[in-house]
């Protein structure tokens, strides 16, 4: 077993070209897309991993400084992909996975064929410029109710990401990814993702980007998915779903999964 498969706890399943690789977001891990992986094992080969700092990883492993910025989790990507030999793959990334993508994909462009972006956002915070959804003291709020009570705040945070209450099947297991992680390490992670302005980055993805939003998403507005739009360098495409909260593939598979599956399949930028 290789470095970067024992540590991101890498998973092949399916066969066929081109090989679909799979980030998922903040307090999640592969699981996420249980209601994919089936349906494109059928025809492709898919590789699924961990993020670093996910509850199924080891957080001994967890270094505090690479991970404070996304090249730390771009790298990993790269390292990921070099050791299980995939010179191109549709890539698909969820929030702090879509960008992860796109960093990667500009320092090894040749690696990529396409990003499929879920709920992807470049800065959550609102400046005078820009509308990313958060002003500082929210989130500054945020963090206090991590560090003061973790269950707490996953009881409160989860249904209002997901969208639901705690008697959806969506936010339980939201809810029980979010507790497989240390606390230390998911404040740690939730910072890095909610300080990080990514925009100076967009103008240098060249790789073809389907962006994938949903229309009542509490942590991307939809004005976020406009914006990725019209400033990514090269060609790229938005669909908004009629979808509630920000994991729309756990959430709302029998909407979210056919509309990935299309933009998978089909190169819809060259209709």
């Amino acid at each position: 077993m290789g470095v970067a498969e024992e540590a991101h706890n890498v998973r092949v399943v399916g066969s066929g070209e081109p090989t679909v690789v799979l980030g998922h977001g903040f307090g999640t891990d592969q699981s996420v897309w249980k209601h994919l992986v089936a349906h494109l094992a059928q025809t492709n080969k898919v590789l699924l991993y961990d993020n670093m700092g996910a509850g199924t990883t080891n957080p001994d492993y967890f270094d505090f400084h690479r991970y404070s910025s996304l090249e730390g989790y771009a790298h990993d990507l790269l390292a990921i992909l070099d050791e299980f030999h995939v010179t191109n793959c549709i890539f698909v990334g969820h929030s702090l996975s879509s960008m992860t993508g796109a960093i990667a994909s500009i320092l090894r462009p040749d690696r990529f064929l396409k990003l499929i972006l879920i709920s992807a956002s470049p800065r959550f915070l609102n400046s005078e410029d820009y509308y990313g959804g958060f002003e500082q003291e929210e989130v500054d709020e945020l963090c206090r109710g991590m560090e003061a009570n973790y269950k707490a705040w996953v009881g409160g945070f989860a249904p209002l990401v997901v969208g639901g209450d705690m008697e959806s099947v969506a936010v339980q297991e939201f809810s029980r990814t979010l507790f497989n992680m240390r606390p230390d390490i998911a404040l740690s992670v939730f910072r890095t993702i909610f300080n990080f302005d990514l925009r100076h980055y967009l103008g240098r993805v060249t790789v073809p980007c389907h962006i994938i939003q949903s229309s009542r998403d509490l942590a991307v507005p939809v004005a976020v998915a406009e914006y990725l739009h019209q400033n990514f360098g090269g060609k790229s495409i938005v669909e908004v779903v009629s979808t509630e909260g920000h994991l729309p593939q756990l959430s709302a598979p029998e909407i979210t999964i056919p509309v990935l599956l299309r933009h998978i399949h089909h190169d819809i930028l060259d209709d």
